[in-house]
């Protein structure tokens, strides 16, 4: 078996470099693992692509035309709940901590080698993908409400027996409210569990990731919602069916 075995099969990343020689050993370097790669050389219409096209991780240039990889970063962060893997060709702290803090995942130092790099978005993308080995014995949930059961190691969701397909964002969150099940979270506790960051007030990406989440939930289709309540003026609250 050739050594493209361990890939992610299928999974989407979007190279945003502007060094086309680069952008192309490194698109068919990840080709080889079966990974779809797709290139964009610009800023501008980095924000555009990532915010339509939803991949599964954004590799991220700092210096760009158009915008900068922070500035990029600053603009989809709130609409896209992928992962974002920065590239500079500084090793410079307050750089990695500013792009982080932006809402970067993780960084590399260009030129960083094949392998590192394949290491590294492997790592970013098992975070999102749930154990498929053992079906979950029945009461082995780690979280079970009425019809919804979530299991943590496994990272899936059942509703009514079925799967459930959420991001890494929506589980995240999900297990956040289920953690505090009963109890009315914040929004400033949201984003600060799950982001590290303190809330300035007039970050709607929460809201916009319950909608979805609900979604999900076949939670939004009803007059009220019956899974995820919003307690108007301070968060929002899972509630037990």
């Amino acid at each position: 078996m050739g050594e493209a075995s361990g890939a992610v099969v299928n999974k989407r990343i979007m190279l945003v470099e502007d060094d086309s020689d680069l952008a192309v050993l490194i698109q068919e370097f990840l080709e080889r693992y079966e990974f779809a790669v797709s290139v964009v050389n610009d800023g501008q219409a980095a924000v555009t692509r990532i915010i339509d096209e939803q991949p599964d991780l954004v590799i991220l240039d700092i210096m760009l035309p158009g915008l900068s990889g922070m500035e990029v970063c600053r603009q989809v962060r709130q609409q896209y709940d992928g992962y974002i893997l920065m590239q500079t060709a500084l090793d410079d702290d307050i750089d990695q901590m500013l792009g982080l803090e932006l809402g970067a995942d993780d960084y590399v130092i260009k030129q960083v080698q094949p392998r590192l790099l394949l290491s590294r978005i492997r790592a970013l993308l098992r975070r999102a993908t749930p154990t498929q080995d053992v079906p979950p014995e029945p009461n082995s949930f780690d979280y079970q409400f009425g019809a919804l059961s979530i299991d943590l190691t496994r990272r899936s969701v059942l509703l009514d027996s079925q799967p459930v397909d959420l991001t890494t964002a929506e589980f995240e969150l999900l297990c956040l409210l289920a953690k505090h099940s009963g109890e009315v979270v914040t929004r400033e506790e949201i984003v600060q569990q799950l982001r590290g960051l303190a809330y300035d007030g007039l970050d709607r990406s929460i809201d916009r990731r319950i909608s979805r989440l609900r979604k999900a939930l076949n939670d939004d289709t009803k007059e009220q919602a019956q899974v995820i309540k919003t307690v108007r003026g301070k968060g929002y609250q899972l509630c037990i069916r």
